[in-house]
């Protein structure tokens, strides 16, 4: 009796714990339909997350279940807050085929919970582990009727296509083909795409042959791995204390770029202010489509301390030719920030003075809208038949920002 005391004592407690995670959601507008409510209300995550304790489990944050051996993260259970954004965004619905792409069990279970009976789900990954540990975890919280699938989801998983939705849950670099064959005419991939060393979970639809944004979303997930992996290569300023970091290719004036720190530094005062903790998301992909050479400046807070004037979120960052200019500022108060740019090379002062522009420009034009719509192409689309915006080439597709 003990024990069965016991059992239902833990019941009770997860699903106490359950029920104000969910009122948490609820609360902060991360859920806002009653079906999405349904499924956080009904899927016992605290069964997928065996590795942390019950209040871990149904914290709004994300559980780490695999590192590497050097303890890079390459599995997650994803944070509530941000699984929930993306399944409403995705407007899985009764009936409906999905497909999910990197595993973890949980996600999928909340997509069954969605479809419902006459659905189908389907989750797969490219790692054995997490797909063993997916299928045990499904089968435990009565989920088995979930498809689970070890592939690289590069070419997506044929067998069960074509798919209403698509949810990708791992930082993707590209869009391979067959995520966009394998959706059905005004289907829906919910994809964490990086854009230019950003990275913003975006919702697309289908438009026969192409994709277009129907939302943006700041967020951050483990990186793909397999076909569809991709390293942001690094150019060293100061030993390991300073260096670049571009989304793409170097670019060719990499090596004049030796020793710009050490050149006479230029400092412009953009005049714009801005509230403390407060995301300043559409300034960074607004600077992102400004500049050709847009990177990000990493710096070694500890190593490096007073050796350039402190960066700014990521490090926002434009390098042209042999010089170098970057997003700074300071507090102006508790309550307030102003933004600052910090130029270096034979050029700095012009091209400080261009990135405090577009940081001007950007406070007068898009920082109270709704930032860039995107969309996806085939590689082989021509110029002609991009729309107007900045155009990023990857291995497969032809991505572009466009500002209203």
């Amino acid at each position: 009796m003990t024990e069965i005391a016991s059992v239902l004592g833990d019941a009770q407690r997860a699903a106490e714990a359950r029920g104000g995670l969910v009122d948490k959601l609820l609360a902060g507008k991360m859920i806002t339909t009653p079906k999405v409510e349904a499924a956080f209300r009904a899927v016992p995550r605290h069964l997928f997350t065996p590795e942390v304790s019950l209040e871990a489990a149904y914290a709004d944050d994300v559980v780490r279940t695999k590192r590497d051996e050097h303890g890079v993260v390459l599995s997650s259970v994803s944070a509530p807050w941000l699984q929930a954004r993306m399944l409403e965004s995705a407007r899985v619905g009764p009936g409906m085929r999905c497909l999910e792409v990197g595993s973890g069990g949980y996600n999928a279970a909340l997509m069954a919970e969605l479809v419902g009976p006459t659905g189908d789900v389907t989750t797969v990954d490219i790692d054995s582990e997490v797909i063993d540990r997916a299928r045990r975890r499904l089968a435990a919280a009565g989920y088995d009727q979930v498809r689970v699938v070890l592939a690289d989801a590069e070419d997506g998983v044929p067998a069960s296509a074509a798919y209403d939705v698509i949810l990708v849950t791992a930082q993707a670099w590209d869009i391979p083909p067959a995520w966009t064959g394998q959706l059905v005419e005004g289907g829906r991939l919910v994809v964490p795409l990086r854009l230019r060393g950003l990275n913003r979970t975006v919702t697309f639809e289908s438009r026969g042959g192409w994709l277009e944004s129907t939302s943006v979303l700041f967020s951050g997930f483990v990186p793909m791995r397999g076909a569809g992996a991709h390293d942001k290569p690094r150019l060293p300023l100061d030993g390991e204390r300073i260096a670049l970091v571009f989304d793409d290719d170097l670019p060719e004036s990499a090596d004049q770029l030796a020793g710009v720190l050490d050149m006479p530094r230029a400092d412009v005062d953009t005049g714009v202010i801005f509230p403390n903790m407060v995301s300043f998301e559409t300034l960074q992909l607004w600077l992102a489509t400004a500049f050709d050479g847009y990177c990000h400046l990493t710096v070694d807070k500890e190593k490096a301390a007073g050796r350039i004037p402190p960066t700014v979120g990521m490090g926002h960052a434009a390098v042209d030719g042999a010089s170098l200019a970057y997003l700074g500022g300071h507090k102006v108060d508790d309550d307030m920030f102003r933004f600052k740019v910090h130029g270096f090379g034979p050029d700095a002062a012009t091209l400080a003075e261009a990135f405090a522009a577009q940081v001007r420009h950007w406070n007068h034009a898009h920082r109270d809208g709704p930032g860039p719509r995107v969309t996806v192409h085939p590689r082989t689309t021509p110029d002609s038949e991009l729309p107007t915006g900045r155009v990023i080439d990857r291995r497969h597709s032809r991505i572009v920002l466009s500002w209203p």
